[in-house]
């Protein structure tokens, strides 16, 4: 299972900055090992993020995103105590979701 984001979200004169850490190896399917194999490509498609359940971003994203990527965004709305979750999916089928308070 792969490691928790971090996210921090801080809502302030009706905009919700949204800052996400994701943890995740995000190969290229282009570099070699040291016997000289293509690594296979890993990496995340897509990422949605939600507040109080309800969509407010979804991305597609590719090979060239750099590891553990860090990822920001605003949004109108949003107050203390809401709940922003970020869903990720990854080329391979694993996905990772983690919810944080708004402050």
């Amino acid at each position: 299972m792969p490691s928790p984001m971090r996210i921090r979200a801080a809502s302030k004169d009706g905009i919700t900055e949204v800052r996400i850490l994701m943890n995740h190896e995000m190969e290229t399917g282009q570099r070699k090992d040291s016997a000289g194999k293509v690594i296979p490509a890993w990496f995340i498609q897509e990422v949605k993020a939600s507040l109080n359940g309800k969509e407010v971003l979804q991305a597609q994203w590719g090979p060239s995103i750099s590891k553990n990527p860090y990822f920001a965004f605003k949004i109108k709305g949003g107050k203390a105590g809401d709940a922003v979750s970020v869903t990720w999916l990854d080329n391979r089928g694993e996905t990772r979701t983690d919810e944080a308070k708004v402050t």
